[in-house]
Order: C-alpha cells, then sequence, then structure tokens
C-alpha cells in the first residue's frame, strides 16, 4: 500500500460524500444496515466510518437507547459524517485507529466495517481487535471489494489512466480498494485473529451515474486517485477526468450510465 492510499484530505472527503456514496456505496450500506439490524445491538461500534454512508444507514433502523460509537482515522472524513447525520443522542464520534482501538474488552456487541479492511496495514491485528472489544457471542461485520475486473467503472478508470500515465500508472483503486478479494486469505486472516465462525458473501450491485462525467469526477476527483494523479502531473487533473469521462461515455453511452459492481460481506463470530 502506497503512503498515500489513506489520504482523503482537502477537497476528497466532501467529493467522496457527493458523488462516490451514491455511486457505489450507498447499496452495500443499506444492506449493512440491515443486517446489523438484525442482530438488535444495545452496543455498537462502527470502525473506518467514513463520511457516514453506513452510519445515517444504521442509524435510521435502530431504535432509541441504543449506543453507536462511529470511529475514524480520518478526521476530515469523520466532520463530514457528523455534519451529515446531525444532533443524535445514540451517536458518539471517536478518532480511532482500527489496529489500537480505544475501548475495553468486551464492549460492543456488534462491530461494522464497511470498505475499510482493505486499508488496515496489518488486517489480522484489525481483525483481532475488533474480537477483543467485541461482547462473548458477539459479531463482525465488514465488508471489502471484490476484484476490480467485477467493479466496472473503476476499471474503466485504471486502464484510461494507464494510457495516460503508461510508465507510471495510477494504480491505487486495483492496489488497495480491490485489492484484498481472496476468500481464502480473508478466511485466514480472521482465524489468526481468533475468529471460527466465518461466512463470506459474494453480493452484485449496479452502480447507476446521471452521465459518465459524474461517474469520472467520483473516481479521479473523490478518491485518493487524485492524489496519484496530481503526483504525476498536477497539471493534467481535469484532462485525466476528461478521459475517464470520455472513455465511460464510449463505453456506456452519453446518457445515465451503469455497471457492475461487486463486494464481498463477512460476517465473523468468535
Amino acid at each position: 500500500m502506497s503512503s498515500t492510499d489513506k489520504v482523503f484530505a482537502g477537497s476528497v472527503p466532501k467529493l467522496y460524500d457527493e458523488y462516490l456514496v451514491p455511486l457505489i456505496f450507498s447499496v452495500y450500506a443499506d444492506d449493512l444496515a440491515r443486517r446489523i439490524a438484525a442482530l438488535s445491538p444495545s452496543d455498537l461500534l462502527e470502525i473506518a466510518a467514513g463520511t457516514g454512508a453506513v452510519t445515517r444507514a444504521v442509524a435510521a433502523l435502530l431504535p432509541a437507547g441504543v449506543r453507536y460509537v462511529a470511529t475514524d482515522l480520518n478526521d476530515p472524513m469523520l466532520a463530514v459524517a457528523k455534519q451529515r447525520q446531525g444532533e443524535d443522542p445514540r451517536m458518539s464520534w471517536r478518532r480511532a485507529d482500527a489496529l489500537t482501538l480505544p475501548f475495553d474488552d468486551d464492549t460492543f456487541d456488534a462491530v461494522c466495517c464497511q470498505f475499510g479492511a482493505m486499508f488496515f496495514p496489518d488486517r489480522s491485528k484489525g481483525y483481532a481487535e475488533a474480537k477483543r472489544v467485541l461482547k462473548p457471542d458477539g459479531t463482525y461485520l465488514f465488508s471489502v471489494w471484490d476484484r476490480i475486473e467485477d467493479n466496472v467503472f473503476a476499471d474503466d478508470a485504471t486502464i484510461t489512466l494507464g494510457k495516460m500515465f503508461p510508465d507510471d500508472p495510477p494504480l491505487f483503486m486495483a492496489r488497495t480498494p480491490h485489492g484484498y478479494h481472496d476468500k481464502a486469505v480473508i478466511r485466514a486472516d480472521l482465524e489468526r485473529a481468533g475468529f471460527t465462525d466465518i461466512s463470506i458473501e459474494t453480493l452484485t450491485a449496479m452502480s447507476r451515474g446521471p452521465t459518465a462525467d459524474y461517474v469520472a469526477v467520483a473516481y479521479c476527483q473523490g478518491t485518493p486517485l487524485r492524489g496519484e494523479i496530481e503526483a504525476r502531473d498536477a497539471s493534467k487533473l481535469e484532462a485525466a477526468t476528461d478521459a475517464v469521462a470520455e472513455a465511460i461515455r464510449t463505453r456506456h453511452g452519453s446518457g445515465p450510465v451503469e455497471a457492475k459492481i461487486q463486494a464481498l460481506v463477512i460476517t465473523a463470530r468468535s
């Protein structure tokens, strides 16, 4: 993982929330929220909450009296999440590293994490921390993206930018968001952390954007891919975004566009 892969700063959090969340995250946030609500937790921890896509979906389904702690390593992302959620007596917000959670053992009925585990420098350590803070018989629910070939817009953007920067292609999407999808590896990492009851489900959906330009802005300017582009040539951010938009328009049409997305949803119990 590159040192820039976890940098969500500047205008990225706002664009991420406005563009990328409805494009690819909301459908999976709604699914995860339903799974969490079915557990009826009294104490819930969310790791890597980002701008709060899951937080908002889960909070809408949980009753009064639940204690819900949302954390993220990145303060700008968490600030957007807190602002979007508004005042909610059930909620508290903490900056926290998934590998060193600032909570006591046996604190939460459930721990959830949407599309955050790919960014953990040591996944087994992150999973062990989730297990540590779970109460006995607690549940860890999380998701990761499947391979980039099954996430078409991300693949379109990566291929296009590779042609634009052939000597040093920006590979953030393939390397990190879509770089941790081997089910055997995920299962082994969880078992190493002490989980024994593990299920991994493949969940396919459709990503829909109003235009190709919208999709291009989401990926090129609302993710750390932006930093990769600017590191190669800061003057080419708009040109890169336009190139990705044109590639998507050519492949998917000039009006509203849609393409396959695919993720893995993992349930782990000790």
